[in-house]
């Protein structure tokens, strides 16, 4: 069975913004390791058209975001949307029943699927389909944002705390 987690960048006050600060290299090579090790990625719409960056190389790339890209590219996508009629290369497209299918693919499916996305994480959270959050603090308060939750925080217990890089604080709960 496949366990969904929800790990994301997170400011000490709570938020999510990929562009208001970027991991270290240290940090960056985690991410790079924990994608190749995936066993794919679940997306709400927003995130995904982000995350469509990867899909092409760039001339300016360096070697490590060249490996994150190969590694992104590699692994299945399901793309959970109403709104999109097509997804890019090697990604689904949930449009209808989204409990269904994610029941689904937990059942069918070994090894990690990343949730990406905190409103996506939010609905699945309030069905009982996360297994493990994983928040990576960095020492940045951004005073407003979108939330790393987006409804109420449900009972969670701590699991592990770690230092990945100089700065940034790994904290890994599960369901309480």
């Amino acid at each position: 069975m496949a366990k969904l987690v929800f790990g994301m960048n997170i400011s000490l006050d709570g938020y999510v913004d990929h562009q208001k600060f970027a991991p270290d290299p240290i940090l960056f090579r985690h991410w790079i390791e924990q994608a190749r090790g995936l066993t794919g990625s679940l997306y709400g719409r927003r995130l995904y058209e982000v995350m469509r960056y990867w899909d092409e190389d760039h001339a300016e790339w360096t070697p490590e975001l060249h490996d994150f890209a190969l590694a992104w590219r590699r692994q299945p996508k399901w793309v959970v949307s109403r709104s999109l009629t097509s997804v890019g290369p090697n990604a689904t497209l949930i449009k209808e029943d989204i409990e269904t299918a994610i029941r689904g693919l937990k059942a069918e499916l070994a090894g990690e699927i990343q949730v990406g996305g905190p409103e996506l994480a939010g609905g699945l959270t309030d069905l009982g389909l996360i297994d493990e959050y994983r928040l990576y603090f960095h020492p940045v308060v951004l005073g407003h944002g979108k939330p790393f939750f987006t409804g109420p925080r449900p009972p969670l217990r701590l699991v592990a705390s770690d230092l990945i890089g100089g700065d940034a604080v790994r904290l890994t709960y599960v369901p309480g």
